[in-house]
């Protein structure tokens, strides 16, 4: 018997099998939970091909989250598949290449809202479209995050976005609580996934990060950060709203460097 046994539970962001959002979906998948996946466009045959690694055969939704077209369908779509949904994942996040690598002050507003929409507003976008399947039973809108108290080198507006996104996290928390639903974010430690590798100098975090961490940090390991999502899913927090897990070897409470 598992922590998420009868659980319905939609994952966005699995790309490829390195992926936060993968480990969920294997993770979840393991604990009982039934699950669907999103994608889209060219992505979707990426998706598709990983999907075939989780245990058990799963079904994917068509999601553009910047779509208005498929924000409005996702339900009926997601509800061919399962009833209800107990959990979200938010595994969404982009900036364009002059919105990072320290081009902070030279970056132009049409870069900076893409940034904003996709890794952000998309947030309150993804947990609007599934409300009518969480909010008769409760559910849990869940986010991925990245730690947006402090600067970090070369990661510019995806920084700010990230600040973005943890204040959506507490005005959706305060909105979507009467609601039956509850919203947090999970602030993993770098990890080498396909979407860091897309920010110029992540290559940097890691060796800093080891160094800082008091209990260490893997960042080929992205399993610490799938289980706490697994926990977040389950009905161990029914109290816990607008938080911010860290898991990221506890960096988050050093002051030194």
């Amino acid at each position: 018997m598992g922590i998420l046994d009868g659980k319905n539970l939609l994952i966005t962001g699995v790309l490829t099998d390195s992926s936060i959002a993968y480990h969920v979906a294997r993770l979840a998948q393991e604990q009982g939970a039934t699950v669907v996946l999103s994608s889209f466009g060219r992505a979707a045959g990426l998706t598709k091909r990983i999907a075939g690694r989780l245990p058990t055969e799963v079904p994917i939704v068509q999601l553009d989250i910047t779509n208005a077209d498929d924000l409005a369908n996702l339900a009926d779509e997601v509800k061919k598949h399962v009833p209800h949904l107990d959990g979200v994942l938010h595994s969404i996040a982009f900036a364009p290449e002059a919105a990072l690598g320290g081009n902070f002050l030279n970056t132009e507003w049409d870069d900076v809202k893409v940034a904003l929409e996709i890794s952000a507003f998309s947030f309150k976008s993804l947990g609007m479209a599934t409300l009518p399947l969480m909010q008769e039973r409760g559910g849990q809108l869940l986010g991925l995050d990245f730690d947006a108290t402090v600067t970090w080198p070369f990661y510019d507006w995806m920084g700010v976005s990230k600040a973005a996104l943890e204040s959506t996290c507490r005005y959706l928390a305060r909105d979507l609580g009467p609601k039956n639903v509850r919203v947090n974010l999970i602030a993993a430690g770098p990890l080498y996934t396909t979407a860091a590798k897309g920010i110029p100098g992540f290559d940097e975090f890691g060796p800093m990060w080891q160094r800082r961490a008091p209990i260490g940090w893997d960042t080929s390991d992205p399993i610490p950060t799938a289980k706490a999502c697994i926990a977040m899913f389950s009905d161990w927090f029914p109290a816990t709203t607008g938080e911010i897990i860290h898991v990221d070897g506890g960096v988050h409470s050093q002051g030194g460097p």
